[in-house]
């Protein structure tokens, strides 16, 4: 065993717990290197704050329906958006509800701690506890105390993602291990790593020691997420847990067999969470160049309105299928809002002209005998 790569810890009821950070480097390289300049040409990439702050909003909720859907919250991604939207009050919630204002809680928290100095940061019990405890605040849960390492056996996975495990037994284990960890994941050789190996060898090695009576997963990919964002990183680690979602049998897949290699070998974690790195990525990148692309368009439409060479009905037209961005039909002009404003007071024949004539100016195209906005118009 190469004392480099892995640490061995001894346990008093559960045998040898190992931290590793042993991988295939020649297969991680090209997804680090990938990811790398992804998020590079993102960085790079103009957005306005406004719209930046919207998008991050719109993550987050999509991210506090993902992560809480892979434990087996009931509800759908419109119902979880609904009751973030809600203020917080005295009403009266069912488990469901009360484990989507939790993550909200604990999102904020993320959000606040985009001001953490990164230098400053270091993942310590006691983040990993305030976490649990807005994760599983007014919960009730038979063997869960918030913030508190439970004190009884549990099990974790299926047979048909891996088999069952069971993580350490007993509070004394559980609590030298979380030491242990934190020791580990803020060492001089683990601070050393990409930020992305070491969030994810945090996610990973969390989920081995599964030190709380419920709420683990969740609290897994927050901390992945918290270290990632004060590394620098941003959009990514909100994203991550809708893709996890997404792809939920291989990762719990990829964490089986991680745990199974007799070398302590972490790569299919890794590979998998680098994957969802470079996915989320090209997501925001094509997001942030469509902003980009009608902003573009707008002042397009605007110089060509100058110019006279469109009417400012045709213009408005354009302006409304850019916020809009649906297909249409001629007879959509005047039965469908908003079209059916711009055409209230026109004939067919006009109507037709207007298509027509933003048709042979490449502003519109017709495919399966609709209408639709050509975004590639200045390309």
């Amino acid at each position: 065993m190469d004392n480099n790569l892995v640490k061995k810890v001894p346990t008093f009821k559960s045998g040898n717990f190992v931290f590793s950070r042993k991988c295939n480097e020649s297969e991680l390289s090209p997804l680090f290197l990938q990811s790398r300049i992804l998020y590079e040409t993102v960085r790079d990439l103009p957005i306005l704050p406004e719209l930046s702050a919207q998008l991050e909003e719109e993550l987050i909720r999509r991210s506090i329906f993902g992560t809480a859907a892979l434990e087996g919250n009931p509800l759908t991604e419109e119902k979880v958006e609904q009751i973030i939207a809600q203020p917080a009050g005295n009403q009266k919630m069912g488990r469901a509800e009360k484990e989507i204002r939790n993550l909200k809680a604990a999102y904020d928290l993320f959000v606040r701690g985009r001001q953490v100095p990164v230098s400053s940061f270091k993942l310590e019990e006691d983040h990993i506890r305030e976490i649990h405890a807005l994760v599983t605040h007014d919960i009730e849960h038979e063997y869960n105390l918030s913030g508190q390492y439970r004190n009884h056996l549990v099990k974790v996975g299926d047979t048909e993602h891996g088999g069952v495990y069971t993580p350490p037994k007993v509070l004394a284990d559980i609590q030298t291990l979380m030491r242990e960890f934190s020791q580990w994941i803020n060492g001089e050789e683990i601070l050393g790593l990409e930020p992305l190996m070491r969030a994810a060898l945090a996610h990973y090695h969390f989920g081995l020691i599964h030190p709380f009576g419920d709420g683990n997963g969740r609290v897994a990919r927050l901390i992945e997420a918290f270290m990632m964002r004060l590394s620098g990183i941003k959009y990514v680690p909100i994203m991550l847990s809708n893709f996890y979602y997404r792809n939920v049998d291989d990762y719990f897949w990829v964490f089986s067999k991680a745990r199974k290699n007799e070398e302590h070998d972490v790569t299919p974690f890794v590979g998998f969470v680098l994957k969802g790195v470079i996915e989320s990525l090209n997501e925001i990148k094509g997001r942030i160049i469509f902003f980009i692309r009608t902003f573009a368009l707008r002042d397009y439409y605007s110089f060509l309105r100058t110019k006279k060479e469109i009417t400012q009905r045709q213009h408005d037209l354009l302006i409304t299928l850019l916020d809009k961005l649906t297909p249409f039909a001629l007879g959509d002009l005047f039965s469908t809002s908003p079209f059916n404003v711009l055409y209230r007071n026109v004939g067919e024949r006009t109507a037709r002209r207007d298509l027509k004539k933003l048709s042979d100016a490449r502003l519109l195209y017709i495919t399966e005998g609709k209408y639709r906005l050509n975004l590639q118009v200045l390309e």
